[in-house]
């Protein structure tokens, strides 16, 4: 039997692993990024709506949109591709999370990797979950952050910088919902008990409360609050769902534990 079958891989073979998922997570995000060139008037009209509304700017030949503004010769170009980027790391990660979780499944038993396919189903909808959660809070976080310039002050906010801020807020609400998958797909492969979950629950509130504050882009309490709120709540319920699963697991084991039991047995003198 190879050292791969026992459960252990050579470093060789890990770093080839890690480049073959790590290629595979490039091409989804170059692929994804190339149709975010195409689509950039698109996406930058979406995302410049909370600050001014492009689309009616163009329409009325406006030379102006609200205080966003582009600065130097290379601005344009440099925005573009940003855009194009920070779009194909949203677009892509499901991908790109799956080829993470599929770096560690091969130190998995072959009935535990058939979780690789839950963990991939289950990931894109709560990374979209949390994305549109975090475009929608855009106008309230906005909203707060403009409203301590001084009346005598005029805001004016760069574009690069703008698309910047709100293109990683989506993408770390996205990354932020991820966190009950993790959890639930530890439990499903063994690695995590839902006692061994929920037992430090203060230090997770804590830990979540202080990394949406130090993370997230804005300063305010009611962003910090849309981001660690949720988290809260899905901690404790995956916690919760993984007690259930411990539970029938541990019932399934000790009805095959007493299956395989046979009193009729001789002793061995």
């Amino acid at each position: 039997m190879s050292k791969r079958n026992k459960g252990k891989m050579p470093l060789l073979e890990h770093l080839n692993e890690f480049r073959k998922r790590f290629l595979r997570s490039v091409i989804a995000i170059l692929a994804a990024s190339t149709a975010g060139w195409f689509l950039y008037d698109q996406i930058i009209t979406q995302l410049a709506k909370p600050v001014c509304d492009l689309a009616a700017a163009r329409a009325t030949g406006s030379d102006e949109c609200g205080s966003l503004y582009i600065n130097g010769i290379l601005g344009p170009l440099n925005l573009q591709i940003k855009v194009a980027i920070l779009s194909g790391f949203i677009v892509a990660a499901p991908v790109w999370l799956y080829q993470l979780w599929a770096f560690i499944a091969p130190a998995l038993h072959r009935k535990e990797k058939r979780y690789s396919i839950l963990f991939l189903f289950a990931a894109t909808p709560f990374f979209a979950i949390g994305a549109t959660i975090g475009y929608l809070i855009l106008p309230v976080a906005i909203k707060v952050l403009f409203g301590f310039t001084p009346d005598a002050l005029t805001n004016l906010v760069k574009f690069d910088d703008y698309l910047d801020f709100v293109l990683r807020m989506i993408l770390l609400f996205g990354l932020a919902f991820e966190l009950p998958v993790f959890l639930l797909t530890f439990n499903l492969i063994g690695f995590l008990r839902g006692a061994t979950i929920l037992k430090p629950w203060r230090i997770w509130v804590f830990s979540i409360t202080l990394a949406a504050a130090a993370l997230t882009p804005t300063s305010d309490p009611i962003t910090m609050s849309f981001l660690a709120g949720p988290l809260v709540l899905l901690y404790f319920l995956a916690g919760l769902i993984a007690l259930l699963l411990d539970r029938r697991r541990d019932k399934r084991k000790q009805t095959q534990d007493s299956a395989d039991f046979d009193p009729s047995a001789s002793p061995i003198d």
